[in-house]
């Protein structure tokens, strides 16, 4: 379905392919207004500058539920050794740059300049956050994502130091677990995400999930971290 830019609207999931999984509609606008309603039904934009903007509905979907989490061995290890310092929304813009360096094995970026902007729009709406991972006062990690009402959305993350994308994801599931977050949207599985904990629920499971959570109080604002491990 191609979506008209001036009357935001999509169709039912259930309209979404197979193959590829989950392509629901292309066109559209990348407005504050429009990611807000895509998220609030499970959707969300990926594609690369050569291509319209592209919406997504997979099934399996890829969650992690904060309170199933749990740290595994070497990373608890890791984390007791105390060697980043994290922080909340301090460096936004840095982070989504970190997300868009190249990829080990991989050219090109799916976070466009249009997807750069539109995120940073939504942070400024604060609908959007980062988790930084700091090491002598620079930033060697962080992930970002969107939130509605007490639900998650995780677009991306990056590392430039060893386990600083899970420091930065470990801090993230502890905290949203303290706000009674319920669910956290990876989208898409792959192997780093498995081994952080996340698993993978049919698209009906993460709808039902979705719509009791953002239905919830929003977050606290404005994000301040209160979790440590130990």
């Amino acid at each position: 379905m191609w979506l008209d830019h001036t009357n935001i609207g999509f169709p039912s999931t259930e309209n979404a392919l197979e193959d590829p999984n989950g392509l629901l509609a292309a066109g559209g606008d990348l407005t504050p207004e429009w990611l807000v309603a895509a998220y609030q039904r499970g959707v969300f934009p990926w594609y690369s500058d050569d291509q319209p903007i592209l919406w997504w509905s997979p099934s399996p979907r890829c969650v992690v539920i904060p309170q199933e989490f749990r740290v595994g061995r070497s990373l608890r290890k890791f984390l007791r050794k105390e060697t980043f310092s994290v922080t909340f929304d301090q460096a936004f813009a840095q982070v989504i740059e970190g997300c868009r360096g190249p990829r080990t094995n991989e050219t090109g970026t799916w976070i466009t300049d249009e997807m750069c902007d539109a995120y940073i729009d939504m942070h400024e709406c604060g609908l959007a956050h980062s988790v930084e991972v700091w090491r002598d006062g620079q930033l060697v990690g962080g992930l970002y994502g969107i939130t509605l009402g007490r639900v998650f959305f995780g677009e991306s993350m990056f590392h430039r130091e060893t386990n600083a994308s899970k420091v930065a994801f470990v801090h993230l599931v502890r905290q949203l677990e303290l706000w009674g977050c319920p669910l956290i949207d990876c989208q898409v599985g792959n192997p780093h995400l498995s081994s952080l904990g996340a698993v993978e629920i049919c698209r009906k499971d993460f709808e039902q999930r979705l719509e009791t959570g953002i239905n919830l109080p929003s977050f606290p604002q404005p994000w301040k971290l209160s979790w440590t491990y130990g």
